[in-house]
């Protein structure tokens, strides 16, 4: 018998879904979809001059900071029809990353990277770049449509001439999804949330805040339905917001993270 037995899990991402309930089921469980975090893509009237930018040899460096933005860069750079200019460039420059899903996708590409976070965050991001001098260096910097202000910070206090490139924004998701996942949590009918980005950890909360309903989310939160943060980014995002109770997995893969989840639902029933 599966450590989900019983269970109900929300999923509030909006990728691989029907493998993540797939994973539930063959573990006891059962499934909600409640998508969080609404994305709209700019296209390569946004852009695609950043990408012309890159592929004349504007910047000596580039930060990368999503696989989504990546993945985007060169879907605009093939609109355009510079994606094999861009990879050569990508191939002749400096490159920063942050996470194990951008890492993997340059990876792909036949694209290596100098500087790698150490940890999956931002601050593991500029600890590691700290030994480079950036001063009046070009810098192209990918985000991700959320303020990335202590990354940015850092590079005006290095003294780099940084150029932000966002491929893409989040916007908030339907009000009636996250009012219908707010009941859920509150009245019990789910177990355990998973959290995948920042983004669904900053819309829930502010629609409970809107709601007056934030102090009963962190009280369900705390004593009836488990937080489930992919990865060490995800989670600082829910304990800045008041969440103490979570499962942070050590590997930063939903799928792995559900396998933690039925481990620890079957080592409670044993205590």
């Amino acid at each position: 018998m599966g450590g989900l037995n019983h269970k109900c899990i929300a999923l509030l991402g909006t990728r691989k879904i029907e493998e993540q309930m797939n994973i539930i089921q063959q573990l006891g469980g059962t499934a909600v979809h409640r998508p969080a975090q609404g994305t709209l893509y700019f296209d390569s009237s946004f852009i695609g001059t950043q990408v012309r930018g890159i592929v004349d040899g504007k910047f000596e460096w580039i930060i990368f900071t999503t696989a989504i933005g990546i993945d985007k860069l060169f879907e605009v750079a093939r609109e355009i029809g510079h994606e094999g200019e861009l990879k050569e460039a990508l191939q002749k420059m400096k490159i920063a990353i942050r996470g194990y899903k951008s890492a993997n996708n340059l990876k792909q590409r036949g694209i290596a990277s100098v500087v790698r976070d150490d940890d999956g965050s931002i601050s593991g991001l500029i600890r590691e770049m700290k030994s480079f001098d950036l001063k009046n260096k070009s810098v192209a910097v990918q985000l991700y449509g959320d303020p990335a202000v202590e990354l940015l910070n850092w590079l005006k206090k290095e003294l780099a001439n940084y150029q932000e490139i966002v491929p893409y924004q989040h916007v908030p998701p339907k009000r009636e999804v996250l009012s219908q996942l707010m009941n859920e949590i509150l009245t019990n009918q789910v177990n355990a949330v998973t959290f995948t980005s920042i983004q669904q950890v900053r819309f829930l909360f502010q629609y409970a805040t809107e709601a007056n309903q934030k102090i009963d989310l962190l009280d369900a939160l705390e004593n009836h339905v488990l937080a489930l943060p992919i990865g060490k980014v995800t989670g600082k995002a829910l304990q800045e917001h008041g969440v103490k109770r979570m499962i942070i997995p050590q590997d930063e893969r939903i799928g792995s993270a559900l396998m933690t989840l039925n481990k620890y639902y079957k080592e409670s029933v044993r205590n």
